[in-house]
């Protein structure tokens, strides 16, 4: 008991001390900043991967408060940020939970810690990062608009025009921070785990993304939101025009990694080359709106099975 007790006191102790020079050089050398706070959860994930949760929750508890000292107000916001992070990833894998419930749990606190995040600026320091950046878009689509005008180029719908485009922005922000909260948490699931398994910790993997596939309520859920944006004319700047255009938007966006996967699948299939997979998924994101019906063909018509059934004859 007393000598599993020195370990993992002395190697919490080396954690967190690793745990604080990442957070120092995130703080500190702006130039390494993007690197070293995208592998600072590593010190805690790969802790909390050997021992128990207990154990795990206080060496991050002190880690976060080591970087509050080191960093101050930065180092903080930060340390609240990567120090859980670590600590979900390395407690998932502990627990032996799918590769898919890791990013699902880290995107979920990242999503949350950014409204938190969010919300205290507003509070706290009176700064809505959101209202001065789309003050700051307004004042370039101004700008823009007298350069146009100048060289006798502008549009006569231009400033309706970019008024709309500002309003449709400003509702599609929730989708949006849902977007990058969890592209943020699949960045550092991407490249902890790989890391950690060097470091011989057993990691899952993923499926291939060409097996891929959404719930078939997607497909309901997608029918009945473009019924009702069909049937219904909603108040631009509305809680219901904002809930429209969101799960518009994120449906969409679902429906096209399920189209994208069909077309690596297909790929697969016929046996072709790698890098024509590649070019394809590329190609899919200019030509959306093909492969969002890829995407509700399978998931309506499961075009998986026809594929494979015709490349067996």
């Amino acid at each position: 008991m007393q000598k599993n007790q020195s370990s993992y006191l002395t190697f919490g102790s080396l954690m967190i001390a690793l745990f604080a020079i990442l957070i120092a050089m995130s703080v500190y050398v702006p130039i390494l900043t993007i690197i070293t706070s995208l592998i600072a959860p590593l010190p805690l994930a790969w802790y909390s991967a050997k021992f128990e949760r207990k154990e795990s929750l206080l060496v991050m508890v002190v880690a976060i408060f080591i970087s509050f000292i080191i960093g101050g107000i930065v180092g903080l916001t930060l340390g609240l940020v990567v120090g859980p992070v670590g600590f979900i990833i390395g407690d998932s894998l502990r627990k032996k939970q799918s590769k898919l419930y890791m990013l699902m749990a880290a995107g979920i606190f990242v999503l949350l810690m950014t409204a938190v995040q969010y919300i205290i600026s507003i509070l706290v320091l009176n700064m809505n990062l959101i209202e001065q950046f789309l003050e700051g878009t307004k004042i370039y689509y101004e700008q823009a608009g007298k350069i146009l005008e100048t060289a006798g180029q502008k549009p006569k719908n231009y400033d309706e025009m970019v008024k709309q485009i500002i309003i449709a922005f400003e509702a599609m922000l929730p989708t949006l921070f849902i977007l990058m909260a969890f592209f943020q948490a699949f960045v550092y699931v991407s490249i902890l785990l790989p890391i950690l398994k060097k470091l011989k910790v057993p990691v899952p993997k993923f499926p291939k993304y060409m097996y891929f596939k959404l719930p078939k309520a997607v497909l309901w859920y997608y029918l009945v939101v473009a019924i009702i944006s069909l049937v219904t004319t909603f108040e631009v700047g509305t809680f219901s025009y904002m809930l429209i255009i969101n799960a518009t938007f994120l449906l969409r966006a679902l429906l096209l990694l399920q189209g994208i996967s069909i077309i690596q699948y297909y790929f697969h299939v016929q046996g072709w080359p790698k890098w024509s997979a590649i070019l394809a998924t590329f190609l899919a994101i200019p030509l959306n709106s093909f492969v969002i019906i890829l995407g509700v063909l399978d998931l309506g018509f499961n075009l998986r099975a026809y594929l494979k059934d015709r490349f067996k004859k």
